[in-house]
């Protein structure tokens, strides 16, 4: 009889944060681990030993919690191999296994490792895969466990038609209307950031300062190769700047991270301009995927970000649903206290949201 591979951990080593750069998502990526790291971050790169299914690099940053008090966190991670059992009991004992191995290799103030696993489900109406055993969901999520996904692949024919008519009708108009969409990158950034800053009151969002998004893009041209690239869109109409985004091109896949738009020609549909165009641009870069980057679980008209939904889904893409954020503890008490604390912020601003919401008859 065959022998069936064994995909089992055999060990975790230190690695140069350079070996991650050939992590499939951009959150498992080097440029990431050094990017987060100007802004109060440690990050540590790891060489994970999966047995026949080889060695895959994996991304792990640190923040303070306190004084003496630390927590680790594997963005979108790990990655197992390929051929990895298609089961996700199995996939939860990797996990398990990988969280007790770091143990030793993060430094002694780690309270927990929080891991936002890449698996996922397809469909609106699909069960996210349960992550089970001795770990705890997380106070608050960091990634976005929902989103839709274009496949670029095809041809720009097939994916305006793959999409619901109104969004083909909104491209159309907005290139009728006269908007425009350049390509503008960090020449672009003080502009962006006043239309983001915009939003941020529109929608009651918190953003961060405009450094930020500066120092992303500095840090990005130390990667602009030929396998990655960080852009920023501006579409105008008349002299008005009336919306932007930036998305980052890489590998297989684009990404739309951010997104601003003006109070005003808002019926100019500029937004789906900058979509399609974005879109149009993975498809000649050879990209397979556009991910649109998170939207609510479900569609639902009382959530606050109810908009959102409705918008990124209207592009015609796959709708996914991961696990979300999972925490395993290295040190039970603090990891409770900082669970119930986090869980705590983020009912108040949930319900502040609702109330909003509701004060717009939504």
């Amino acid at each position: 009889m065959p022998q069936t591979a064994s995909y089992s951990l055999r060990s975790v080593v230190p690695t140069e944060l350079g070996r991650c750069d050939g992590a499939k998502s951009f959150l498992q990526s080097g440029f990431w681990g050094s990017f987060k790291a100007r802004f109060g971050w440690n990050a540590r790169s790891f060489l994970v030993d999966w047995g026949e299914g080889g060695k895959l690099p994996l991304l792990v940053i640190r923040r303070r919690l306190g004084p003496g008090v630390s927590f680790a966190y594997v963005p979108l991670g790990p990655e197992l191999p390929a051929q990895f059992p298609d089961s996700q009991e199995e996939r939860n004992q990797a996990l398990l296994d990988l969280a007790q191995a770091l143990r030793d290799a993060l430094p002694h103030d780690t309270a927990f490792i929080r891991f936002d696993p890449p698996w996922f489900t397809i469909g609106e109406y699909a069960v996210p895969p349960l992550i089970t055993g001795p770990f705890v969901r997380s106070g608050a999520d960091v990634q976005p466990p929902d989103t839709v996904i274009i496949d670029v692949s095809k041809s720009t024919e097939e994916i305006l038609a793959s999409m619901k008519p109104k969004w083909r009708y909104n491209i159309k108009l907005a290139g009728k209307k006269g908007v425009t969409v350049i390509r503008m990158d960090e020449a672009g950034l003080d502009l962006f950031y006043e239309l983001y800053k915009t939003t941020a009151r529109r929608d009651k969002i918190a953003i961060h300062g405009i450094n930020y998004y500066k120092t992303l893009f500095e840090h990005g041209k130390e990667y602009r190769d030929g396998s990655q690239d960080l852009r920023l869109y501006v579409a105008t109409h008349e002299g008005d700047a009336l919306a932007a985004i930036i998305v980052l091109f890489r590998g297989e896949e684009a990404t739309y991270l951010y997104g601003a738009s003006s109070d005003v020609k808002r019926n100019l549909m500029a937004p789906y301009a900058l979509q399609w165009k974005a879109i149009q641009d993975a498809h000649e870069n050879g990209c397979l995927r556009y991910d649109l980057f998170g939207i609510p679980p479900e569609e639902n008209p009382r959530h606050p970000m109810a908009g959102l939904y409705r918008f990124k889904t209207g592009f015609g893409g796959q709708i996914i649903h991961r696990s979300g954020s999972w925490d395993y503890a290295y040190k039970p008490l603090i990891t409770n206290m900082f669970r119930y604390a986090e869980s705590f912020r983020k009912n108040i601003r949930s319900f502040r949201k609702a109330l909003r919401a509701l004060s717009r008859g939504q």
